[in-house]
């Protein structure tokens, strides 16, 4: 039997009680593992340890079913070597915090013996919103930083403004700025009590009304992408905070951002990424949990999760 045969998965992820099956790119993967014959197992981050240089899991046997209310079942749970696995999925949702930065230490002492996907020293050298920011021709104007003087230069040299926390994730904490604003004095107060690290401060692109395209690349190759339309009074588009979803087709600029970003997706060993594009410039390439392969399947798109497997069989040899 071949490695590929029959594969052991261990997925790393959020309580899976609590996922939205119906949106769920990580319980795609999982079905379509499942579909392939594979032996699924399931742990949480904080049952992740290392004694002895050994990285082992309290993991528990994993079924999974494509019923609302009744999606999986769970085994016993018996703590396993990473090392005795062939694939993890790295499929905890952000923040992007040291707990986060942790597991990624921990797991690269395994990979690539055991693959990890995505590869985990990559995804902790490459935050969403600072990895972008090695494209700056592809990308809005855009200034990293929690000083308040470059900030309100920022603003009188582009006018209207996004600003956000550097490692927030769903659209939370986002707001938009005018110029003038008489809040924007309050809201530098609650951002510098609230997050410790600098904060992305982007022209504000009023396209985003007609929708913040979400384009999945596997192993650097743009696969498929959904359109998602912010809701009425809102200027996120994320499908968690009301967007909705429309499906879509790539333009020409679209497919050039995709083209100059993949090779270096590939060589990072990031084989599944979501990228953000607005109006034809990009403002995240998300690499720690991206989302998107349902939506894209239940709109008539490809079925992405055949993808991301196929890359992981072939990354496997």
């Amino acid at each position: 039997m071949s490695r590929t045969s029959q594969l052991k998965v261990a997925v790393q992820m959020d309580p899976i009680e609590r996922i939205n099956i119906a949106g769920d790119t990580t319980f795609a993967l999982l079905l379509e593992a499942k579909a392939r014959g594979h032996q699924l197992f399931y742990y949480t981050p904080e049952r992740l340890s290392m004694t002895g240089g050994t990285v082992t899991a309290a993991m528990q046997s994993l079924d999974v079913r494509d019923i609302a209310g009744d999606h999986f079942t769970l085994g016993d749970s018996e703590r396993r070597a990473l090392a005795d696995v062939d694939v993890v999925l790295l499929r905890q949702d952000p923040p992007f915090d040291m707990a986060y930065i942790t597991s990624t230490h921990l797991l690269e002492r395994v990979h690539p013996k055991t693959l990890v996907v995505n590869d985990p020293t990559s995804v902790r050298n490459a935050p969403e919103k600072l990895f972008v920011t090695e494209f700056p021709q592809l990308m809005p104007p855009t200034l990293i930083t929690r000083d308040k003087a470059e900030i309100e230069a920022f603003r009188a040299e582009h006018g209207e403004v996004v600003m956000k926390p550097l490692h927030g994730h769903g659209g939370a904490a986002v707001f938009r700025i005018a110029q003038p604003d008489a809040n924007f004095g309050s809201l530098f107060d609650l951002f510098s009590t609230t997050f410790r690290e600098q904060w992305v401060v982007q022209k504000f692109l009023p396209a985003v009304s007609r929708g913040d395209k979400r384009i999945i690349l596997v192993d650097g190759e743009a696969l498929g992408a959904v359109n998602r339309v912010p809701a009425d009074n809102d200027i996120r588009s994320n499908m968690v905070r009301g967007g909705a979803a429309a499906a879509t087709d790539l333009t020409e600029r679209e497919r050039e951002i995709c083209t100059t970003i993949g090779p270096s997706l590939k060589a990072r060993g990031l084989v599944l990424v979501g990228i953000d594009v607005i109006d034809g410039y990009l403002t995240e390439i998300n690499v720690t949990s991206p989302t998107g392969i349902r939506a894209i399947k239940r709109l008539g798109g490809p079925d992405l999760a055949v993808s991301v497997w196929n890359a992981v069989t072939t990354r496997l040899g």
